[in-house]
């Protein structure tokens, strides 16, 4: 029960259908999260203004009710820019983006009550606190409240799970293995690949992606199969493999910078992102099977039914530059895309799509949030922070204040 709730400091946007993807105004994007400066920028670049961003944000004509229609939202985390996007419908049948800052926003899973981010050094977790028919605002019809940012380091965490007991998983890239949360620790290390012999802060290997299979992680992706350190920069072009952690097997190999497996209609997809397509594992003869090609680095897949988000980033300068990814853009006569592509299973045609220019030019992860149509995120540094108060009761006859 929501005993108390004033307006925030981040302000929803909303493009009209009807605009075609014109966008409207400048979002609010509420203060940083994380309290520690970022790392450096490479010589010469400069270094981001997170509370500054400018950023112009266009979508197909038909997102909005394709959302509002299937009741969907979607939760895209870009670390590049510091961002956690959440994008639905709003009441006036608009696209709705709302967006929060969380230095090097990562790893996103979730569903309508609980999100999981991964962050800069802590791994976030929110909770919505509105019941079923309750609103927020007048337009939100969940609102996700940071209950817990437990410190785990600088992991450089990638993708995320849920298990079935409720516990979360991830993608602990820096040192190559699959973790949990500890009481203690940083993490405790759960599986690593057999062909990387200690534990390290080296990222040996490139570990990205997770795909869970009924509640437990099944299957990984790697850039490559190294053991020394950052060895994977070198095997970009066709080192990449996918391993099912059950049994250690290499189950796919000759990958370009594979990322986002997702177990989804009998099928193992993912992203091979070196060259710009998602497509299936064929087990019998460990290869990838394309289904469509996506213009930009493709980091990121969320699936629900027969339909697939993916995320895209701009090819950067030495990690994505180089690749076949670039020669198949000049081939199409196209230009890299920053942004999400809704794609069909069945037959590879973009359903809708969501574009983000200026001063934001990575994805990392996408989620689909079935039931939920708008959403809002407290920010950590706000008014509405300190006076949004819920609580359960076991007082007999006890009710909640307005």
């Amino acid at each position: 029960m929501v005993k108390k709730a004033i307006p925030g400091q981040g302000s929803p946007e909303s493009i009209d259908e009807n605009d075609n993807g014109a966008v409207l105004q400048t979002v609010d994007a509420g203060p940083v999260a994380a309290a520690v400066p970022a790392p450096p920028p490479p010589a010469g670049k400069p270094a981001l203004d997170l509370m500054n961003l400018k950023v112009e944000k266009s979508c197909s004509r038909g997102l909005a009710s394709w959302l509002a229609g299937n009741k969907l939202s979607l939760a895209i985390s870009s670390y590049q820019s510091g961002r956690l996007y959440l994008v639905g419908s709003d009441p006036q049948g608009r696209v709705s983006f709302f967006e929060r800052i969380f230095e090097r926003a990562m790893g996103i899973v979730g569903n309508a009550q609980r999100l999981y981010l991964g962050g800069l050094y802590q791994l976030w977790r929110f909770e919505n606190v509105l019941r079923p028919g309750e609103s927020i605002h007048q337009q939100f019809d969940k609102c996700y409240v940071p209950r817990n940012a437990q410190t785990i380091g600088d992991l450089d965490i990638h993708e995320l799970g849920i298990r079935r007991n409720g516990k979360v998983v991830f993608v602990n890239t820096r040192y190559s293995c699959l973790a949990e949360l500890s009481q203690t620790h940083s993490f405790k290390a759960i599986w690593k690949p057999d062909f990387v012999s200690k534990l390290a802060p080296e990222d040996r290997c490139h570990l990205n992606g997770l795909a869970m299979v009924d509640g437990e992680p099944r299957y990984v992706t790697a850039v490559c199969r190294g053991d020394s350190v950052d060895g994977w920069r070198d095997r970009r072009h066709d080192g990449g493999v996918v391993i099912d952690i059950t049994t250690n097997e290499i189950v796919c190999e000759g990958l370009s910078m594979p990322h986002s497996p997702r177990w989804a209609n009998g099928k193992l997809w993912l992203l091979n992102a070196g060259t710009g397509h998602i497509g299936w594992v064929d087990f019998a003869e460990r290869k990838f099977v394309p289904l469509a090609f996506v213009p930009g680095f493709a980091r990121g897949l969320s699936i629900i039914g027969n339909v697939a988000a993916i995320g895209l980033s701009k090819p950067r300068n030495q990690r994505f530059e180089g690749l076949q990814l670039d020669e198949e853009l000049r081939r199409r006569d196209a230009d890299p895309w920053c942004g999400v592509q809704i794609v069909s299973l069945g037959n590879g045609d973009v359903l809708n799509w969501i574009r983000f220019e200026g001063d934001i030019s990575e994805i990392f992860d996408i989620c689909f949030l079935p039931k939920v149509r708008n959403a809002m995120v407290v920010g950590v540094r706000t008014a509405e922070i300190r006076e949004l108060i819920t609580f359960e009761s076991e007082l007999e006859g006890a009710e909640a204040a307005p």
